[in-house]
């Protein structure tokens, strides 16, 4: 049997993004390296402005038209005789519309961006699955709605006709999760995907998603900037800072010892339970910078207590080798020298 650990399903090396504004180009995404595994979670969190969300659309070429992917390579199935790199491919292609959907799924942060009001929820889902794999219309429409029942909505046989507009928050996300199952991805890439539910629907979501994604042993990227979700649902977690991942560590080694000071910095951030009244709550200091001033140096410099002037404000670490668990920090590779 293939470990999984040591053949990804994606692969994302040295990833650059920039977009063009009337001010000047911004750098928005600095050398990202990523890999997703079949049957595995990977968390992606951060602060909003890290660039989780231009990361999972730079994969799947949906960038707006200002930006462009201008260094940096992503593979699927690397290392096969049928790998593919989706860079390469154009952007509007018929290639990688049928990755786009097919191989990978996406579900978005407001499910309303990925439905539209004016036809039913069933002629979505038919339309999804029709492009990818055309069963016939009777068959596709028995698929929408086992598709609904599958990610728990009632009555699947009526909502089928229903209009987005007609449903819940929560009963329009598992819409957007059956859209993304729609053509049975080996990916799936869900940003955001509880932020504008209440706490109960958001457990209800997080609980589908997991099942679904060990059913199908699908290869799970979750864009969160929630480190309790991080902790329910990610096998291996990557932080991202400005940009860059700036570590990497399976989940409970990364709750266990976090090395970056960011990450210590958003895990202390957590509010604690057994903390006594009326305690402040711990917050960073400063804020995430523009793309287009991004400081020289280590990027997290002007925030981090334990920065070293001279060093830390002069040159930037070395980035976090792929896959390997570590941190883009000079004082943890001091203290691993």
């Amino acid at each position: 049997m293939v470990d999984p650990m040591n053949h990804p399903i994606v692969s994302v090396r040295d990833l650059a993004v920039e977009f063009r504004q009337h001010t000047g180009t911004v750098r928005a995404l600095e050398a990202v390296s990523l890999d997703l595994h079949p049957g595995r979670v990977l968390g992606i969190v951060g602060e909003s402005g890290c660039g989780k969300s231009v990361t999972a659309r730079a994969m799947l070429r949906i960038l707006d038209r200002n930006g462009s992917i201008v260094a940096g390579k992503v593979t699927l199935d690397p290392g096969t005789s049928h790998e593919q790199d989706l860079t390469a491919l154009a952007p509007e292609g018929s290639e990688i519309r049928s990755v786009r959907g097919g191989r990978i799924g996406l579900i978005f942060q407001e499910p309303m961006a990925a439905l539209s009001m004016q036809y039913t929820v069933g002629n979505q889902l038919m339309e999804a699955i029709r492009v990818h794999r055309d069963p016939g219309k009777e068959k596709a429409r028995e698929r929408a709605i086992a598709l609904l029942n599958e990610v728990g909505i009632p009555r699947p046989e009526t909502r089928v006709d229903a209009y987005p507009f007609q449903l819940s928050g929560g009963l329009r996300q598992r819409v957007g999760i059956a859209l993304a199952l729609a053509a049975e991805p080996d990916v799936l890439i869900a940003d955001e995907p509880t932020t504008a539910l209440d706490v109960t629907t958001q457990a209800q979501i997080l609980a589908l998603l997991r099942r679904l994604q060990r059913d199908k042993q699908i290869a799970l990227m979750l864009i969160t900037h929630d480190m309790g979700v991080i902790a329910q649902m990610a096998d291996d977690v990557a932080v991202m800072y400005l940009g860059r991942v700036i570590e990497f560590a399976p989940v409970r080694e990364l709750f266990r010892a976090p090395r970056h000071p960011y990450t210590k910095a958003l895990l202390r951030s957590v509010p604690d339970l057994d903390a006594k009244p009326r305690q402040r709550l711990a917050t960073i200091g400063g804020a995430v910078p523009q793309p287009g001033a991004r400081p020289s140096g280590c990027p997290f410099h002007p925030r981090c207590p334990d920065a070293m002037p001279g060093r830390c404000d002069t040159k930037a670490p070395a980035p976090v080798a792929p896959g390997a668990a570590g941190a883009a920090c000079f004082l943890v590779e001091d203290a691993a020298a």
